[in-house]
């Protein structure tokens, strides 16, 4: 019998006479994992919320990740994971690919990384937030912080804990939390398949400035649900070293942060229509203000309401906006 019928004779029969558990589909990006991956995949045997599909999109493997995969989708119950090739470009594109699939359904959607561990209860929490604060038809995506770890999960820290609004305002100029942590209900589910997949610079950066684009929700958990492995591999790591601040201004000092702003804006800029009236005139202002003389600039930047989530990152927004690399 496959992981999809068993599901929907669950749904229809329940011993205790309790509601059936909503469905996750755990969409997960692979590349050469082989190292961490047995570790993500044993914590997601260990989630109090069991009913979930496993979604492995992996995108090229030469290691053996994929023999990793099929060990476990044979251990595991028929239909527990569903592995795919990936588009092969980049990782962005791959999650982007398992999101934007119509053909994947569930009730609620988790991007899983595959070198990190999820805390037992990251599922349960996560619905559990989603269920007491959606609203119908409204876009809505659970995030939040994650403990550091290094290559043997040992602690060695936490992400940022931010506290100001999440908004279109915010999230053109800051991701806020990873796609590891992110999980999102139907309504984020059919937006991005009606976008369809981006090349963004990354696919939780994009998720964020989407949801608050069209009005949507995004609650960010001061309390972290899982391990967030920090290793020389990783393509994002934590970020909060002052190596890390050096690279940063660095980075904006060579244009990245530009170049950055240049992807997004274009991006979004494409899908104008579906955007709320405010955000469309706050991506209107800060197109205005990229291009604008050095006075103008400030006034706009003011006017756009752009802000980060700490006053360090708000400092480096307008030493941005003074040197014109924003």
């Amino acid at each position: 019998m496959s992981w999809e019928v068993s599901i929907s004779l669950n749904k229809n029969k329940n011993n205790l006479g309790q509601p059936p558990k909503p469905l996750v589909a755990i969409l997960m990006g692979t590349k050469n994992g082989e190292q961490f991956l047995a570790e993500q995949l044993d914590s997601l045997e260990t989630q109090t919320h069991q009913n979930w599909v496993l979604y492995a999109s992996d995108d090229g493997s030469r290691d053996s990740t994929l023999s990793i995969l099929d060990k476990y989708q044979t251990k595991w119950p028929d239909g527990k994971m569903i592995i795919r090739a990936g588009p092969q470009q980049g990782f962005c594109v791959n999650f982007l690919s398992l999101a934007c699939d119509p053909a994947i359904r569930a009730d609620y959607y988790a991007f899983c990384d595959q070198d990190d561990v999820w805390l037992s209860d990251k599922l349960t929490v996560a619905i559990q937030n989603i269920l007491e604060n959606q609203e119908n038809a409204l876009p809505y995506v659970y995030c939040g912080r994650t403990i550091y770890v290094d290559e043997e999960l040992r602690k060695v820290g936490y992400s940022p804990l931010f506290t100001f609004p999440r908004t279109f305002r915010n999230a053109l100029v800051q991701s806020i939390a990873g796609g590891n942590t992110m999980v999102f209900n139907h309504d984020v589910k059919t937006l991005l398949e009606r976008v369809g997949p981006v090349n963004h610079i990354s696919h939780d950066w994009w998720l964020y400035q989407l949801v608050t684009g069209v009005g949507g929700d995004v609650f960010y958990d001061p309390k972290p649900q899982l391990l967030y492995r920090q290793h020389k591999d990783a393509l994002i790591g934590g970020n909060t070293s002052i190596v890390a601040r050096c690279q940063r201004i660095q980075m904006v000092l060579q244009g990245q942060f530009r170049i950055w702003n240049d992807i997004n804006i274009a991006i979004l800029c494409s899908i104008k229509p579906l955007l709320s009236h405010g955000s469309q005139e706050t991506l209107d202002l800060f197109k205005k203000m990229r291009s604008a003389d050095l006075k103008d600039r400030f006034r706009l930047l003011e006017v756009t309401g752009l802000y980060r989530q700490t006053w360090r990152g708000t400092i480096s927004l307008l030493f941005a906006a003074l040197l014109k690399k924003i």
